[in-house]
């Protein structure tokens, strides 16, 4: 029998600069009137704050290392920019992410291009300034190896790897050359000593998942090939591990186990629904059966941010073997550099209620504008209104696309009280994947606009808010 449960909270983490923001409503007011909704918000001094984060990591151990900022996890140019500032590189994924970074004035020995899919134009561009490429497949190798031939020119390259050996099962991925055959593929397409126009200089890999354990374990299968590599006159200067370091969002460890225990049970019908329509975020009842695993990022994570890399590098005592190699350790690291960066605010367009008497909060914003490859954001947004002495309502937040689906947060949220229209609503540490990510030009609307915070400050005023555009 269906209970009428209360719904559980998800409380983020949030920063002082986003409370002293979310407090200050003659503020965004303005910055509404002039930038419309929805706006993002990056907070600089927070990016530092994580460089050094991880910079300290690798000082600690005495490895060399180098990092890469991942600019596909935000489009914002000041990032980039700061990336430059903080002396890190910046990892590039398109023509115009290299472009712009080296119009940012980023020094092309700290770019690199690890792209999907990579075109000639891209290719050229990279070659021109002497950029890192990654290659993935021999059709990338004949197309840079051309370009370069033809403007006469060495371009230093690395070898993406996958294929590696956990326990007894070879991980699987779509991405690079099988760890058993690249170095029949390296001897191919480059000769040592500088002799191609392809000039081997290191390793890379990117594994799906979070498992500190399988990354271990592939660095450890990378610099057993860089000593086979060394044998055949290859000399190995870096080893790039990716990205992907888990970051925590939420500051409540059992929030997120009831959460989760709750969402089975509303999928399963024993309590009212937890998210729009029963949506089970990867849970399903199959013959009865509760089938499936929660499709969203695990947003509670004690093993975050510094502590994962430790993990990593202490691995099978890799810390120390690694201090007796002459080999950089790289890192392309997305989400985790844009922890407690961004927030995304939204301004109220409408209330309703549907057939059902549930309250949908229309917001003028739309899914594409806080979506990432994961099922939901589920953190719990904060209020940029005064709380009125009403009662609370349990809302769901609709967007601007005419489908359906276009839900921004699966998930219903209780609120103080039903807000009016032009109140605004802010989502919480957004910055890393979620606030450009899939972001779309539906029905010819604007995209969101980013503002930028340079400095920290007690008290920000609207001259503070740099517009990217």
């Amino acid at each position: 029998m269906k209970t009428n449960n209360s719904l559980p909270k998800l409380s983020p983490l949030q920063s002082d600069w986003m409370l002293q923001l979310i407090g200050n409503k003659g503020l965004i007011d303005k910055l509404f009137e002039t930038y419309g909704s929805p706006i993002n918000i990056h907070h600089l001094p927070n990016f530092d704050k994580n460089v050094s984060l991880f910079q300290e990591v690798f000082k600690r151990h005495h490895i060399p290392f180098k990092l890469f900022y991942a600019r596909k996890a935000n489009k914002s140019k000041s990032l980039v920019k700061r990336a430059e500032q903080n002396g890190i590189g910046v990892d590039t994924a398109s023509f115009r992410e290299l472009q712009q970074a080296l119009e940012a004035g980023v020094n092309p020995k700290r770019l690199v291009v690890t792209a999907a899919i990579k075109s000639k134009k891209l290719l050229k561009l990279a070659v021109e300034n002497e950029v890192l490429v990654i290659l993935d497949n021999q059709d990338e190798c004949d197309l840079l190896s051309s370009i370069a031939k033809k403007l006469n020119k060495q371009t230093p390259v690395g070898f993406r790897v996958s294929g590696f050996l956990v326990g007894s099962k070879k991980l699987y991925s779509r991405f690079g050359f099988d760890i058993d055959k690249v170095e029949f593929i390296i001897s191919s397409n480059c000769k040592p000593k500088n002799k191609t126009h392809l000039n081997y200089t290191g390793l890379h890999f990117h594994l799906n998942a979070y498992s500190t354990q399988e990354r271990g374990a592939a660095l450890c299968q990378c610099l057993l090939l860089s000593e086979e590599l060394k044998a055949k006159g290859f000399h190995t200067e870096f080893i790039d591990i990716g990205g992907g370091v888990l970051m925590n969002y939420l500051s409540d460890k059992t929030e997120w186990i009831n959460f989760k225990e709750e969402l089975k049970k509303a999928v399963k019908g024993e309590r009212e629904e937890l998210t729009f329509n029963n949506d089970g975020l990867g849970y399903q009842m199959i013959e009865n059966k509760l089938e499936g695993d929660l499709a969203t990022y695990p947003f509670y994570n004690e093993n975050n941010s510094a502590i994962f890399i430790e993990k990593i590098l202490n691995y099978q005592n890799l810390s120390e073997l690694l201090q007796d190699k002459a080999i950089e350790i790289r890192m392309e690291l997305g989400r985790s550099l844009l922890d407690q960066v961004g927030l995304t605010l939204a301004r109220v367009v409408f209330r309703k209620k549907d057939m059902y008497g549930r309250w949908l909060v229309g917001l003028e914003m739309n899914m594409s504008q806080l979506q990432s490859s994961s099922a939901d954001f589920l953190l719990d947004p904060i209020y940029a209104f005064e709380i009125a002495e009403e009662d609370p309502v349990d809302a769901y937040f609709t967007g601007a696309y005419c489908l359906e689906r276009d839900i921004v947060l699966k998930r219903k949220i209780t609120l103080p009280h039903l807000p009016k229209v032009n109140d605004v609503i802010g989502f919480v540490n957004t910055a890393g994947y979620m606030m450009h990510f899939f972001e779309t030009q539906a029905h010819l609307f604007e995209l969101s606009v980013n503002l930028s915070l340079e400095e920290k400050k007690e008290h920000y005023e609207f001259k503070d808010f740099k517009n990217e555009e």
